[in-house]
Parts: C-alpha cells; structure tokens; sequence
C-alpha cells in the first residue's frame, strides 16, 4: 500500500482556502455584474422608480401688442373690414331700437286719442302717457290726463248744437226794442258777393253745423261766435273749446311720437 505524502489536515487546509477564495470571487462578481445578481436571485429583478424630473421656473416674456403698421396687408385689410361691419350692426341696432320706440310712442297715442273720442277714461294708458310724454310735453299730457275724466265726444257736441239752434239765431240778449225793428228790417233784404258766405244767422249756424259735423269743431265755434245768440250758448262754447285742447294735444303728442322726439321712459 503506497501511501500519500500528504496529510489529511494538509488537504484540509487546501479545500478551505479555495473556498474561500471562490466565495470572494463569487461575491466580486456578483457586486459588479449585476445581470449575474438577477439571474442567480440574489437581487430584485425591479428597477428603481424614477425620480420626478425637476421642475425649472423660466420666465415667459410677454408678449407685446402688435404694431399694426408691421400687419400683413391681408391681415389688416380683413380687420378693416370686421370694425365696418360691426359699425353697421351697431348702426342698424339703433335705428331698430329708435323704430320700436317710435312705434310704442304712437300706439299709445293712437289709443289715447280713441279713448277721448269714445268718451271714456284713459285707465291704464294715462300712467304710459305720463312715463312716454311727460317729460317733453308735460302741458299736452296734463290737458288729455284732465279732459279724460270728463270728456266731451263729438255726437254729444253736435246733439246740443242742435238744440241750442232756436236760441243761436235769436236775437242777441237784452236787445231793446228798436235795435230789434233795425235788425229785423236789414234781415229782409241782404246783398252780399257771391264768392262771399251770407251772413244771415240761418246760414252761418248751417255752416257751423256743418263743421261740425265734419268734426271741425274749430271753425264751427268761429262761426258760433258770429251768431246773435252766441251769448246764450256759454255751456256749449266751453265744452267746445275744452274738445278743441284736448285734440290738439293729441295732435302734439301723436307728432311727438312719429318724429322720435320722445325718449322711452
């Protein structure tokens, strides 16, 4: 039997330091290769979440209006154009606005008016007259407001010209006696131009009644003044006379309202 030189604790001493030099090259190469570390399992195969990038404050500079002598031509002429058109559209928008109110102002004067020829109260037209013309023609809405409490319609005008007919071509009041034989004596015969009304009683209450069935209340109270018996028909010239204001203050806020002169309230 040959025997070994070497010894039992010399193989020993042998085996621990090779593995202790393979366990420092394996921990070597597992510290600097990091795809042997993953495939042997000693690391976790996750990569590190990344960090959120940093977030760098830059001024913005700001931006200056533009010179509009530096526009493209095309550019300018195109803005030339939307400022005109918008200047029409405001335009029109005025002249629309100023067409409504010219027709609120005359629908409420056309339904004052028909009011006062009914003979009935304004009701609820009398505060839209006060906010519509009350500013501008106060005196006219004043007379219309007061005339419509107690209007006087025109049939009622020409019913008690009717009766008063008697008395209008009568002989004027406290005539005496002779002024009476004069004036009868000069009615018999009467000369007078034909392009010329006579001036007969008779035929100037005719021409009065006439007026003032036509609605010219105006020129049938001209012509009742003229009449012997005028005297005797005070009633009659005042109910006139009020038919004739509150009419032309119909009339003066009637053209108020077609010119515009009126502002909405």
């Amino acid at each position: 039997m040959v025997r070994d030189g070497m010894g039992w604790g010399a193989r020993f001493l042998i085996a621990l330091v090779l593995i202790l030099a393979g366990g420092a090259a394996a921990t070597w190469g597992l510290a600097h290769h990091p795809f042997a570390a993953r495939l042997f399992g000693v690391t976790s195969s996750a990569q590190p979440a990344p960090q959120p990038p940093k977030l760098v404050m830059q001024q913005v500079p700001q931006q200056q209006p533009a010179n509009p002598g530096t526009l493209n031509p095309a550019i300018a002429e195109q803005i030339g154009q939307l400022q005109a058109r918008l200047q029409r559209v405001e335009s029109e928008s005025q002249e629309v606005k100023g067409t409504a109110g010219r027709a609120d102002a005359l629908l409420i004067a056309f339904a004052a008016r028909r009011a006062i020829e009914r003979g009935v109260s304004l009701g609820y037209l009398e505060p839209l007259l006060l906010d519509r013309f009350g500013a501008d023609h106060s005196p006219a809405v004043a007379t219309i407001v007061t005339e419509s409490r107690t209007p006087v319609p025109l049939t009622s005008l020409i019913a008690q010209y009717q009766d008063l007919e008697p008395a209008l071509i009568g002989p004027p009041p406290n005539e005496g006696m002779w002024t009476g034989i004069k004036r009868g004596l000069s009615s018999l015969v009467t000369v007078h131009r034909s392009d010329r009304p006579s001036t007969k009683p008779k035929a100037r209450y005719d021409r009065a009644l006439s007026h003032l069935m036509a609605g010219e209340v105006d020129s049938a109270l001209a012509e009742t003044m003229r009449l012997p018996g005028a005297p005797r028909a005070g009633d009659w010239i005042n109910s006139a006379r009020r038919y004739i204001a509150v009419h032309r203050a119909l009339d003066e806020i009637e053209s108020a309202a077609i010119v515009g002169s009126s502002p909405p309230g």
